[in-house]
């Protein structure tokens, strides 16, 4: 198995960064609705999210774990 590049590690440890803060942005707004449709809409975003934090952080783990 291949060892990521400095530069190939440093972009994905980036994209974890701002999955993160979407993420947290997203709990703040889903805090702060009264629409439930708007909520329902935002916990379906947070999933996404949550899930493409997840498969970098599964990738990070399996190139240089």
């Amino acid at each position: 198995r291949k060892k990521m590049t400095q530069k190939e590690l440093s972009y994905v440890e980036d994209a974890v960064g701002h999955e993160k803060a979407i993420i947290k942005i997203i709990n703040n707004s889903i805090e702060n609705l009264d629409d439930s449709n708007l909520t329902s809409f935002m916990n379906s975003e947070l999933k996404k999210h949550k899930k493409i934090e997840e498969r970098l952080l599964n990738l990070l783990e399996e190139k240089n774990g």
